[in-house]
This record gives C-alpha cells, structure tokens and sequence, in this order.
C-alpha cells in the first residue's frame, strides 16, 4: 500500500441556498444534498482516483450511514479494510450550507471520529511497513493523531499534515514529526496569531511556522494560489482560472492529489502543480467525493499547465 490516510469518516449533508445565513437568520435553501464525506475519506478518494494505492484508517458507526461511507469508498478503490465499525455510536455527521458562490459554512458531529483510539492505531500500524506516505488530519482526537505522527516517523514515511480542524495549540512536537503542514488561510492564521490573507502574509506565516518546527509549509490562498515554503526558500503558486460551484472539499483534493503526485514520484513542484489541479476541478463540482477528479479529467487540466516554481 504505497498511501495510507488517517482521520475522519462523514457524511455531508448539504443544503444550496442564495447567500450564507447571519446569526439568528434563517434561509431558505434550493436544493439538498448528500454526499459521502469527511477529511480523510476525501483525501483517500481523491488519491484513488488517480490510480495510487491508498488504505483509509477510522471509524464509522454501526448504523446506515456507515455502511453507505464504506460503499462510497470502496466504489472508489480505496482499501477499507482498516475501518473499525462501532456498535456503540453514531457515524460522523457533516451539516454544510453553500451559497452561489460557492463560499460554504461547515458545523460537524464526529460521533465515532471522536472515538478513534489505540484500536486504530493498531490498523495504522499494521499498514505502516508498506506505507510510503501518511496523510493525517485533525478531525479525530488530538492524541491519536500525536501517536500516529510518531508511528509514521518511526516507519521512514513522508508525513503530510492538514491542520483542520483548526487548533491554535499544536503540540511542539508534532510541527517536529510533520515533513509538510497545509494549512488554508484561516488555519495558518490561528496557528501563527495573525491575519493571513494573500502572499505576503503567507510568506510570513509560513516564517512562523518553520520557527515552530515545520519543515514544509504550504499555504493554500483559495483563488489567489498557494505558498509554498522550505527553510531555504519560497515561492508562490499561481492558481487555475476554473467556474466555481462548490468549494466543500477543494482543500481535500489538494491534499490528496499533493500526496497521489509524491507517491508516484514526483517531486515536490511537480506534486504541488498536481495539488492545484485537483483543487481547481474540485470546486467545479457539487458535493465531497463526488466533486474529486477522475483520472482523465485531471490529466487533461494537468497537460494545460506549466510546472510551477
């Protein structure tokens, strides 16, 4: 198994409406929708699509939705084998409000994402010796998630962490495990306490980060691209010019197809053009996994673009 993603399992419920509600306010949406979901679900999905082996780690309840997230990913080619299937919860729930513009509010009930524990952990384990790139999130329990850093490092594999949910209070240690950390705008800025919202304020949180102990950092800017950052150097990456109908899962697509792209050999500029691509197609889409690029729908925006850097 050359990718293994460890975290949460969802399903999104969605509902369309014509601008986001305000406090108190109520809105009439258009449409509903649901879609299989959750971070690491997403970003499996998104690395089966292209055709790399990937095995997802969580947990699900025992109820319908479980069974139907399962389906989705197995449907998809993801190995599913390391799914712990709980009896005494519900699965992870996922409410989600889109407005035209595709701009999105988010609230989740992790139900049995709140429980993934030490037999998780064992799963991870038993992928690891055949791992050769580990996708961790923060929507299962903050010390499960520190273990499974630690695990993947003592296995040699590239680790790539998506802090979201967010949380100002990473632990140091973790920033020292991580070989690349991508954090959005609102992410990067509860982890360095500042306003992030362009380039220039990216390079600098990116600054911050590597003073915390990130090796790599990539910042993800929405239409303004990304930043990329080593401790030698940085550079920006320019985004892809694509209607935008949904951005649910944009972040997870971009992670994933970074992790499909350094699984398959690339290195990391022609990796993160990867990630872009898969971003931009993402938003063109409703839904989660359902907006994530086949294969010949990536390939055919990735032989349009120019190797970044």
């Amino acid at each position: 198994m050359t990718v293994v993603v460890f975290g949460s399992i969802n399903l999104d419920l969605v509902v369309e409406v014509a601008h986001l509600p305000a406090k108190g306010e109520t809105v009439i949406g258009d449409r509903f929708f649901s879609f299989a979901g959750g971070k690491a679900a997403n970003q499996a999905v998104a690395i089966a699509k292209l055709g790399v082996p990937v095995s997802v780690v969580g947990q699900v309840g025992d109820d319908i939705f479980g069974q139907t997230l399962i389906n989705s990913l197995q449907s998809s080619g993801v190995n599913t084998d390391s799914i712990t299937i709980n009896p005494h919860t519900y699965s992870g729930v996922a409410s989600i409000v889109v407005d035209r513009y595709g701009a999105n509010t988010i609230a989740c009930a992790g139900g049995a994402n709140n429980l993934v524990r030490e037999p998780e952990i064992k799963q991870f384990n038993n992928l690891l010796p055949q791992a050769k790139i580990v996708l961790l999130e923060l929507g299962i329990p903050l010390a499960t998630v520190l273990t499974a850093a630690r695990e993947a490092k003592a296995h040699n594999c590239l680790l790539i962490l998506d802090p979201a949910p967010v949380t100002s209070n990473l632990p140091e240690e973790l920033y020292s495990l991580v070989d690349i950390i991508t954090p959005n705008e609102i992410e990067a800025s509860q982890l360095v306490g500042f306003t992030v919202d362009g380039v220039t304020t990216a390079r600098q949180a990116a600054s911050s980060l590597h003073q915390m102990g990130a090796k790599n950092v990539i910042v993800t800017l929405g239409s303004q691209g990304s930043l990329y950052s080593n401790q030698l150097e940085s550079y920006w990456i320019k985004p892809i010019d694509v209607p935008v109908v949904d951005t649910v899962a944009a972040g997870d697509a971009f992670n994933g197809c970074l992790a499909a792209g350094l699984a398959s050999g690339k290195k990391i500029e022609e990796a993160l053009l990867w990630a872009t691509v898969g971003g931009a197609l993402a938003v063109t889409k409703n839904g989660a996994q359902s907006s994530l690029p086949n294969k010949e729908s990536f390939q055919q925006l990735l032989n349009q673009q120019t190797l970044l850097g």
